[in-house]
């Protein structure tokens, strides 16, 4: 959670790089005041999402949460280059291997936590 945490917090550098970012994720370049902003907005959302995974690997009451929306935001994005963008996968391979892999241990852990909890009340009321 941590490593994926910090990979994710560089995606921050596009907001004061909205062109090496794009180029070095997509290999491709905008040009215009609206694409520089789209592509800064993009990277910080990104970049807080990685500030959300650290925290949550600090912080264990919030930790289910930050997994959650973690997984949740880089489903969508592999999910959008999968459905629009298959002209970028070659360069944005390695993230959506990664991003894939991210959610696949979050919905791991989230299924043991949930499994964990159900198996925890069931003794609690059972007495045992």
């Amino acid at each position: 959670m941590l490593v994926s945490g910090i990979l994710t917090f560089t995606m921050f550098y596009g907001l004061f790089a909205p062109q090496a970012a794009l180029e070095s994720m997509f290999g491709i370049s905008f040009t215009g005041p609206l694409e520089d902003v789209i592509v800064r907005s993009w990277s910080a959302l990104i970049g807080l999402i990685g500030a959300i995974l650290i925290y949550g690997f600090f912080s264990e009451t919030n930790r289910t949460f930050a997994v959650s929306i973690a997984a949740f935001s880089k489903m969508v994005f592999v999910s959008l280059i999968l459905l629009y963008g298959q002209e970028y996968m070659d360069k944005a391979l390695s993230a959506i291997v990664m991003d894939s892999l991210i959610v696949l241990v979050s919905v791991i852990y989230l299924f043991a936590i949930r499994m964990q909890r159900s198996n925890s009340s069931q003794n609690t009321s059972t007495g045992a």
